[in-house]
C-alpha cells in the first residue's frame, strides 16, 4: 500500500494577544515547541489545563502529538497527563496541554514560556473487519514482559 503525504505548510491562528505560533527551535527538529499565553503555579501532584492561544488545521492523513519537553521534565518533573495528547485533523479549537506536576516543589511559569511539543505525524485509517480468528504469529498473545528481561 502507497501513502503519500505531500504539506508543505501548517496553518496556524491566533487566538489570543499574546499567542505565539509553535516554533521548533532549531532547523531538523521535529516538535513544534507550544507556549502558554498566561501564568500558572503547578504544585506538587496538582495538573492544569494551560491554554495556549493558538488553533490549527491539520492536513487530512495528518495527527497532532502534545509531547511534554524533555528539560521541563528533567528539571521540574513536569509533564502532559495524557502524554501523548491526540490532536484530530478536524479539531479547529485552542490547543490546551492538560500538565500534570511529579516534581517535589511548587513550578512556576510565565505568558510566553514553552511548555509542551507539537509533533505531526501521518496515521492510517483503515475500514475495519470483525474476525472470529485472527492471523496467526510468531509471537501469538504473548505480551508483558514475555521477551524476558
Amino acid at each position: 500500500m502507497a501513502f503519500e503525504l505531500a504539506v508543505d505548510q501548517l496553518e496556524v491562528k491566533l487566538l489570543h494577544p499574546d499567542a505565539r505560533p509553535p516554533l521548533r527551535g532549531r532547523e531538523g527538529d521535529a516538535g513544534y515547541d507550544l507556549s502558554c499565553v498566561e501564568s500558572f503555579v503547578l504544585r506538587p501532584g496538582e495538573r492544569r489545563m494551560v491554554p495556549t492561544g493558538v488553533a490549527i488545521a491539520l492536513p487530512p492523513g495528518v495527527a497532532g502529538l502534545v509531547t511534554p519537553r524533555s528539560g521541563l521534565a528533567h528539571r521540574y518533573g513536569i509533564s502532559c497527563v495524557n502524554s501523548p495528547g491526540l490532536i484530530d485533523p478536524n479539531y479547529r479549537g485552542e490547543l490546551r496541554v492538560i500538565l500534570v506536576n511529579h516534581g517535589e516543589e511548587t513550578y512556576r511559569a510565565h505568558a510566553g514560556d514553552r511548555i509542551a511539543q507539537l509533533v505531526l505525524v501521518p496515521y492510517w485509517a483503515p475500514e475495519l473487519r470483525v474476525v472470529d480468528e485472527l492471523p496467526e504469529s510468531e509471537r501469538g498473545e504473548h505480551g508483558f514482559g514475555s521477551s524476558g528481561r
